[in-house]
């Protein structure tokens, strides 16, 4: 397969989404974007966010539910589609716990529909955004793609699994290439406002507490947004046949280091408000990323100093 020149980017307004698209576009490429814009954060927020995009002239955004098979077979016959990136879903392990049957008719279902347009549009390769979530509480690492992931802790973590599944089975069935991208905690620029980096520096730069969950000791392995999408391009340029990778930093980093790290950055103290540990979070997530090394040439490079550092330049120029 030559490299995937028109590309589909689901989920296209988001954090990952947007960054994507605009290493897309830098490339050369011409990128179709599709997003909900479900109002889990602010609309004006994700707008902001393809303002580069959308003055490239090689960016073409459809407002549509991934749910919607009619609207989805429309895309595909409008467009000469090479590949798709499939990001979009319904994130967040917390509002999972609330809202398990709106992730699972998004998560699974939506997926399942992306999945199936592919095949009646004849379009053979997808990359399908996972979540390091799969791997569920554990003690040791870091993670390889070979362990067991059959026991999630968050609905959340179950639909990216059974999207893992039904994956599979689209390509076992009709040839789909699809590279899973277990993705570890993305940060940087354009993050979402209910993730642990960009709320604490919120809260921070307000002198408002920060709420920190457990005593601090919980570890994410934190995963620059623009290494991620190294890996992200990187699997999209080399179909695998079916691929389970991990895409994170490869080390990990505990909440209370995030909260030093924000204060040396920003020049601020944290007052930090302990609340118990909430249901669904894992104690710790440790990506090995020697298989994505190996088949992707995946290489993160930014140290997590210097990735809250451009988070923190993107942050206060928003003001």
């Amino acid at each position: 397969m030559s490299r995937p020149e028109t590309v589909l980017i689901t989920g296209a307004a988001g954090f990952i989404g947007s960054t994507l698209g605009d290493r897309l576009l830098g490339e050369g490429r011409r990128v179709i974007g599709l997003d909900s814009f479900d109002p889990f954060y602010p609309e004006d927020q994700k707008r902001r966010n393809l303002e580069k995009a959308e003055a490239s002239g090689a960016f073409v955004l459809h407002r549509a539910d991934i749910r919607d098979g009619e609207a989805l077979a429309r895309l595909f016959a409008d467009a000469s589609i090479d590949a798709v990136v499939h990001l979009a879903a319904l994130a967040g392990v917390r509002p999972s716990l609330e809202r398990p049957s709106d992730y699972a008719d998004v998560n699974v279902l939506g997926t399942t529909r992306v999945l199936d347009a592919m095949v009646r549009a004849d379009v053979s390769h997808v990359v399908f955004a996972s979540s390091s979530s799969v791997y569920g509480e554990r003690s040791d690492g870091p993670f390889r793609e070979i362990d067991p992931v059959e026991r999630p802790i968050s609905p959340y973590a179950a639909t990216k699994r059974a999207g893992e599944l039904m994956a599979h089975t689209f390509h076992h069935i009709h040839g789909l290439s699809v590279t899973c991208a277990r993705i570890f905690t993305a940060y940087g620029p354009r993050q979402r406002p209910d993730l642990a980096i960009r709320k604490f520096a919120t809260r921070m730069l307000a002198g408002e507490p920060v709420p920190v969950y457990g005593d601090g000791s919980s570890l994410r392995d934190f995963t620059f947004v623009e290494d991620l999408v190294d890996g992200l391009v990187a699997a999209l340029d080399r179909p695998l046949g079916f691929a389970l990778l991990n895409l994170g930093a490869g080390r990990t980093v505990s909440v209370a280091e995030v909260v030093a790290t924000l204060e040396r950055t920003l020049g601020v103290s944290a007052r930090v408000a302990h609340q118990p540990r909430q249901p669904g979070d894992v104690s710790r997530t440790w990506a090995d990323i020697s298989e994505a090394r190996r088949m992707l040439g995946y290489d993160p490079r930014t140290p997590f100093d210097e990735g809250v550092a451009r988070f923190a330049a993107w942050l206060e120029g928003r003001a």
